[in-house]
């Protein structure tokens, strides 16, 4: 598997190889723009030497918040998602054992199952985990029987809907468009 969501081949590369640093770019995804929610497991990788999620979890807080405030930034709000991603990393060593793909490939789980695994990680709610579970399915091979009806809309053959889209410059603009469609029609109904 090879993403391409960052524009930034040592950052894409890093998502493609790293199951725990793919987990926590989702978990940054939100009120940044993706490829600056994605860019974030390499820029704590170069920072702090590692993404390991036990190097990670056993970070003394306010280090990994300044690792998170160093420019440029990792996230908008460092100190909130700092916490979320030690959150995440405490989470893949007690429950994973230290490994984020088990997570999606423990005992060969159904997509409903893998679903399940990711709303039960911090930070994780249904829709992340939702997002999560079609990009596992539509770029990284992940063949759980039902992922895509797991996965709901965001599952569905062709469409533009998320960061499990992207493949390219040109599905990236798709993306956003349809994400900005989707934001007009919301602000239309509310008027």
């Amino acid at each position: 598997m090879a993403l391409h969501i960052t524009g930034d081949d040592a950052a894409d590369r890093l998502l493609s190889d790293d199951a725990f640093a793919l987990l926590t770019g989702m978990l940054l995804d939100q009120q940044v723009a993706m490829e600056t929610a994605f860019a974030g497991p390499e820029k704590i990788r170069e920072r702090l030497g590692s993404i390991d999620p036990a190097s990670v979890a056993s970070t003394d807080p306010e280090r990994f918040v300044e690792v998170f405030k160093q420019t440029p930034a990792v996230h908008r709000f460092p100190g909130s998602m700092a916490g979320r991603v030690q959150q995440l990393a405490q989470a893949v060593v007690d429950d994973w054992g230290g490994d984020a793909a088990a997570i999606w490939t423990e005992g060969e789980p159904s997509g409903a199952e893998v679903l399940q695994r990711l709303q039960a990680l911090p930070g994780y709610g249904d829709q992340k985990a939702r997002i999560f579970l079609a990009l596992l399915g539509k770029q990284c091979g992940l063949t759980a029987p039902g992922w895509r009806e797991a996965a709901g809309a965001y599952g569905e053959e062709g469409s533009y809907r998320s960061v499990a889209d992207i493949v390219s410059p040109e599905s990236l603009q798709k993306v956003r468009a349809t994400k900005q469609a989707a934001k007009a029609a919301a602000k239309a109904a509310k008027s």
